[in-house]
């Protein structure tokens, strides 16, 4: 894959093309696929030593000011107002019918602070969901120019404090600023413990050469942090869920405390509290092909009588699981784990059973 004009490039680019990485367009920029390692190595690196990823794609919008914790709580299912100094969570920006117009982390930096880390595909469209509902709050929203690095796996922790940077004292999602325009937590999206830090573009050159320095680091591409987020269970916006998928239905309403349900000040909280109430009408599971052939997303799912009973939202192979995985959604009537149903791939119909969610087990450090 060439790169495209019109895609935008990551601030560290030179490096990736330097380590010889194959690129292709992913949310409008340009990113690194694969590196010469390969995917299954590169998946199989971070899960047994440390990754380094390039995810300046992705937004931080820095929120302040006395309205700051108000305007969250508005746009997201959240009480931003009762998180901990520090403590980050897992939410999402709805529509008025509690569609999920993306996920996102809030991180509360002091009493009036917080980071939002956005997707990168809906990044023009948060930045403008947000700023127009500032307007009635009494705060300031800086969308942040910053290079992103994620280094993930279970030898993370040593190498970030082997390079001596602080913030390896942190539990799994919490966060702070390790120094003036610095952004740190304990978090990812691959189902290890790891560290995501935002930080200017070229003290980012400095601590990406650094952290690579150490035998333990390698350069991990777009094609691995998908199959990696793939075993550990965690969705996709565009794909595992989108503005016509609830949390509800997408299993994610742990995400939304009973306080925050009950105020109710959210937007989309009549929507989800009535879905809540009823229950999902479909459910989001893990797909496991009987045979070695991947499934992939957009693939119709069909009971054995050939009826259709749902779609396939994401799939490849596991590198880690050892065979194929898939993750869908299935009427809940199909929903319970070793029923079996059937892929169309191609006029042919693959065996799957339904599986447990994630596939590999998290290893989240909680401090």
């Amino acid at each position: 894959m060439g790169t495209d004009e019109n895609l935008k490039l990551l601030p560290l680019d030179d490096m990736h093309r330097a380590a010889g990485a194959r690129f292709g367009g992913f949310a409008g920029w340009s990113m690194p696929i694969t590196y010469p390692l390969g995917v299954m190595k590169e998946h199989l690196h971070t899960r047994e030593k440390a990754g380094l990823f390039d995810i300046s794609h992705m937004k931080l919008f820095d929120v302040s000011g006395s309205g700051a914790g108000d305007l969250l709580s508005h746009a997201c299912p959240l009480g931003a107002g009762s998180l901990q100094h520090g403590q980050s969570k897992y939410t999402f920006f709805l529509n008025e019918q509690a569609g999920i117009l993306d996920d996102l982390i809030v991180t509360r930096l002091g009493e009036e602070h917080f980071i939002v880390v956005a997707n990168a595909g809906n990044a023009a469209g948060d930045e403008a969901h947000l700023r127009n509902l500032a307007k009635n709050f009494d705060c300031k929203i800086d969308a942040l120019d910053h290079a992103f690095l994620a280094i993930q796996g279970p030898q993370a922790a040593d190498v970030v404090r082997d390079a001596g940077i602080a913030g390896t004292e942190l539990a799994f999602m919490n966060g702070f600023a390790p120094k003036p325009g610095w952004f740190m937590s304990r978090s990812g999206y691959t189902g290890e413990d790891g560290f995501e830090i935002g930080l200017p573009s070229g003290e980012a050159r400095e601590l990406a050469t650094r952290l690579l320095a150490d035998e333990r680091v390698a350069w991990i591409g777009l094609a691995a942090r998908d199959s990696l987020r793939l075993e550990a269970g965690l969705c996709l916006h565009g794909q595992d869920i989108n503005p016509d998928i609830d949390p509800v239905d997408a299993g994610l309403a742990w995400a939304i405390s009973k306080p925050v349900r009950e105020k109710a000040v959210f937007i989309g909280a009549r929507a989800l509290l009535d879905k809540i109430a009823a229950g999902p009408g479909r459910k989001r599971v893990g797909l496991k092909p009987d045979g070695r052939q991947p499934v992939r997303s957009d693939s119709v799912l069909v009971d054995v009588d050939g009826n259709s009973i749902g779609l396939v939202t994401s799939g490849g192979f596991g590198p880690s699981a050892g065979h194929p995985v898939a993750m869908g959604y299935v009427g809940k009537h199909f929903a319970a784990v070793g029923t079996l149903i059937f892929a169309e791939v191609r006029g042919n119909r693959i065996q799957m059973h339904i599986h447990p969610l994630p596939f590999t087990p998290h290893r989240y450090h909680k401090g």
